[in-house]
């Protein structure tokens, strides 16, 4: 039997349909064979067709029908839509999220390596202030904020403690049981999937981690964080000093953990662009996605980068269930 990965073809005012169709020309036959995609397949063969694509699609209705490897499988999700690149809100958060439901669901099986999406403008949680990390913690019924966001490259990882909240509510979002969970979950997968003891550095929240006032976070609730993690073993060390710690230093760690998105995600960004992939540790599955947006303003125009959803699969393969 050969084990699927499962890729959502996320948010269809995007570069998605564009990143999948570059991807599926790089890939081998092997791995071909076990992709699926969740999406609307009219939707998806109208879109290859506006951007002049020539590809061969089927609609399948179970992941293991039986298809030529050269062809891209499809399994159908509903959405309404008059213009293929011009789709109502209403209309694309539904068909998101019915996509995200059906792959949460397909992927608690046992012949499913792994699940992908491509990339989803938040707009479709309706203001929620989530995005896909929160949403699949949820259906997994993640306990204790124990969940984590990683974004990973070949030469160093990162992972905000808070992730799709505002700067204004970063610091009430803060504790020292939420960053304690979540660095547990970090170091039980460093050593479960990636075979090694991973050296986590944490960065403290303000400038100059406050010169470690006695009223800053950094004294109240870093440190003491950190504490509990050095008596359970864990490598770790900090807070450490953000605004320079991508300068050099964090060649030192294996993964630096911040409190907030940007954080993390400006810096990694910044030096590795589209070197790296975001994974969500903690579900029952290992969900992963491409570390860029929906990129609106190329879309039509052939020049989306497709490497982060190749990194994508090409990890879903080797780290899957």
């Amino acid at each position: 039997m050969t084990k699927k990965i499962l890729i959502i073809a996320g948010d269809p005012i995007s570069i998605n349909s564009e990143i999948i169709f570059k991807s599926w020309n790089k890939l081998s036959p092997f791995l071909k064979k076990k992709i699926i995609i969740i999406s609307n397949f009219e939707l998806l063969q109208a879109q290859f067709k506006k951007l002049k694509y020539s590809i061969n699609v089927k609609r399948i209705n179970s992941l293991n029908e039986v298809v030529d490897r050269n062809i891209l499988k499809v399994i159908n999700i509903s959405i309404k839509y008059k213009n293929p690149f011009k789709i109502s809100n209403k209309n694309i958060s539904k068909f998101v999220l019915d996509s995200l439901n059906l792959g949460h669901t397909l992927s608690l099986r046992k012949d499913v390596l792994g699940l992908i999406n491509c990339p989803i403008n938040k707009h479709v949680f309706n203001k929620k202030k989530i995005g896909v990390t929160e949403f699949l913690a949820s259906k997994n019924l993640v306990r204790n904020n124990s969940e984590a966001m990683i974004i990973k490259s070949d030469k160093i990882s990162v992972s905000p403690i808070t992730t799709h909240i505002d700067i204004k509510d970063v610091s009430k979002k803060l504790k020292t049981s939420i960053i304690v969970n979540k660095i547990k979950t970090i170091d039980k997968w460093f050593k479960l999937k990636l075979k090694k003891t991973p050296k986590i550095g944490v960065l403290g929240l303000n400038p100059h981690n406050a010169e470690l006032r006695k009223d800053s976070e950094e004294k109240k609730i870093i440190i003491p964080s950190i504490k509990i993690l050095k008596n359970l073993k864990i490598k770790v060390e900090g807070p450490l000093v953000a605004d320079s710690i991508f300068v050099n230093n964090f060649k030192n760690f294996d993964i630096l953990v911040g409190m907030y998105h940007d954080q993390v995600l400006i810096p990694i960004k910044s030096l590795y662009k589209f070197d790296a992939i975001n994974i969500t540790l903690g579900l029952k599955y290992l969900r992963v996605s491409p570390d860029h947006g929906v990129a609106t303003s190329l879309i039509n125009r052939n020049k989306a980068d497709c490497s982060s959803l190749i990194k994508c699969i090409k990890f879903v393969n080797r780290f899957g269930q």
